[in-house]
């Protein structure tokens, strides 16, 4: 039960607030705050973080294309302190089998589809920056404020945002620590939550955003930071794999980034669309390291970082419509990964700084509360549209045809179809006009009995670990006497339908070891170990029942990302 008293709360108004210090809501800050300089026309903007820090949430590959950076500092080489200081050098796509490897020739490739140009970075380091720069130019950051929901006008737009409500215990009463936090208000919202926000997600069904659309899709992405020795470093160099250890029919594959002083990004991302409850992405991801091709660089390194972190992969046929009274959707709030580029951070930066240019017009024309028509308009007419454009069919194909066919073979040649049209003028055409996602990933889950349980070999401590273990390198934290995050609409759900019908995939498919059903009087009891959360997002996703909803905590919980 929770206390729903109506309480007073101080506000504070600015001309744009914006939910998210990642790449998309930070480039939004920064661009406004260029736009107040070069026309002389001031605008006050405050960016709120629930992390307890810039970059304390963000996890990504990552391997930057820098084209809407050189758009927003096209200085920043110039800049001592920017992150970025590791151009890709060298690369390969390889097929793995279960000892072997077969390399993708590099020719065969599309050029987009290659990473010259490209940085491997932290994603998180670069927030760092990119919050500082923002923060010199005026703009407000406030990290652990948790936008927990919306305040609207009374024509029900979009007016601001509740955060920093505090010292609520786990019964839902008021302690005596009790802060109500404060309204947020401003002429216009934009919300950079990320991938599968809870604002995001509600104002997406009120508002109708993705009438009309696909279904958005995901997937799940693990990443361990290496620090690795001399003779393994490659500082430059970027290999991402398919196949192994997944079968044909599941989606996913591999990265790995050497960047920075004997730093190894590694990572496994599952598509979420996956069809047996038996799979456990974590598992996946341990097995993954002890292939040759990958042991052989970690052998004699040591861990020192571990996360996880859902990505949208719908793209072009599920990105919502964009703009809704009073606000708009930024960044992978509104979803704009390019699947087989392995790529979202420029088109997150690029959409942010659309929409800050669209909200200053509109605050300098005296408007508020109304839709950012300018935002929608710029990115249909966007690099940020034809890039996703070109590469609509790759998920879909990778979907319905497997890795071999559809992923490798199939796509490659749509791919190709596609930019030799745009060259020749005709557009993006392709065989396969723009197909079509079908089921959500919820919904792609079988039952239990139309699959096999898979034996997933035990951790060595060395190169492969436990969950628990892993959660402890993701420094997660949180208050403990809270109401809980992570809620069922139905108690009963796991017992009648999780669990009987799927096995329970809740506590495979979460790789923070958050679910679990453990005896108690020779039943099986549900348990929620919400203090394990790395705000993933998985749960929300995947849950074949729809039951379980992923709210937001007290800010300044969760991950603790290091160097991510």
């Amino acid at each position: 039960m929770y206390d729903d008293t109506p309480v007073e709360r101080e506000s504070m108004e600015f001309d744009v607030v914006i939910v998210g210090a990642g790449p998309a809501g930070l480039s939004a800050a920064i661009r406004l705050k260029q736009l107040e300089e070069e026309t002389g026309k001031e605008i006050s903007v405050v960016v709120v973080e629930k992390g307890s820090e810039v970059g304390a949430h963000i996890l990504s590959g990552a391997v930057l294309d820098p084209r809407a950076l050189n758009e927003l500092l096209p200085d920043w080489e110039s800049d001592a302190d920017c992150p970025i200081d590791s151009p890709v050098t060298s690369e390969r796509f390889l097929y793995l089998g279960p000892s072997g490897s077969m390399p993708l020739p590099n020719f065969a490739l599309p050029s987009m589809l290659k990473n010259h140009g490209c940085y491997a970075v932290s994603m998180a380091n670069v927030c760092r920056w990119l919050g500082e720069k923002a923060e010199g130019m005026g703009v407000e950051v406030y990290p652990m404020m948790a936008a927990s929901r919306t305040v609207r006008r009374e024509d029900n737009s979009v007016a601001g945002v509740i955060v920093g409500e505090v010292g609520i215990g786990r019964d839902g009463e008021k302690k005596g620590s009790y802060e109500p936090g404060m309204e947020l208000l401003g002429k216009y919202v934009l919300f950079a939550e990320g991938v599968r926000g809870s604002c995001s997600k509600q104002l997406i069904k009120e508002f109708g955003l993705d009438d009309g659309k696909e279904p958005q899709k995901y997937g799940i992405g693990l990443k361990e930071l290496w620090k690795v020795k001399d003779e393994h470093f490659k500082k430059g160099f970027v290999q991402h794999t398919f196949g192994w250890p997944l079968k044909n029919d599941t989606g996913g594959g591999s990265w790995m980034y050497h960047f920075g002083d004997n730093y190894v990004s590694i990572g496994y991302v599952v598509h979420l669309n996956y069809k047996n409850p038996y799979l456990a992405p974590y598992q996946e991801f341990q097995r993954f390291k002890t292939h040759p091709e990958i042991s052989k660089f970690l052998e004699g390194g040591e861990r020192v970082a571990y996360g996880a972190r859902a990505i949208s992969e719908g793209g072009f046929q599920s990105v919502p419509k964009l703009t809704f009274p009073g606000g708009a959707l930024i960044g992978c709030s509104a979803g704009f990964v390019n699947v087989p580029r392995i790529k979202g951070n420029h088109n997150a930066m690029k959409t942010g700084m659309m929409a800050a240019e669209a909200a200053f017009e509109a605050v300098h024309e005296g408007r508020q509360g109304d839709e950012l028509i300018g935002y929608q308009e710029r990115y249909d007419t966007s690099w940020v549209r034809d890039e996703l454009h070109t590469v609509r069919n790759a998920k879909p194909l990778w979907s319905k045809y497997g890795t071999i066919l559809g992923a490798i073979s199939l796509t490659g040649m749509d791919l190709w179809m596609n930019i030799l049209g745009k060259g020749m003028g005709l557009g993006g055409v392709s065989f396969f006009g723009t197909l079509g996602h079908g089921k959500t990933d919820a919904q792609s889950t079988e039952p239990a009995s139309q699959h096999k349980p898979i034996d997933y070999p035990k951790p060595d401590g060395v190169l492969t670990f436990d969950r628990l273990t892993s959660v402890s390198y993701s420094f997660t934290n949180h208050e403990e006497d809270q109401p809980a995050h992570l809620r069922l609409k139905d108690d009963q759900v796991p017992y009648t339908v999780e669990l009987p019908e799927y096995a329970g995939p809740s506590q495979r498919y979460c790789p923070a070891g958050v679910y679990e059903y453990v005896e108690d009087g020779g039943k099986q009891v549900f348990q929620i170990n919400a203090q394990n959360c790395v705000h993933c997002k998985t749960c929300d996703i995947k849950d074949p029942a729809q039951n379980i909803v992923w709210h937001t905590p007290e800010g300044g919980g969760g991950p603790n990302y290091p160097n991510m």
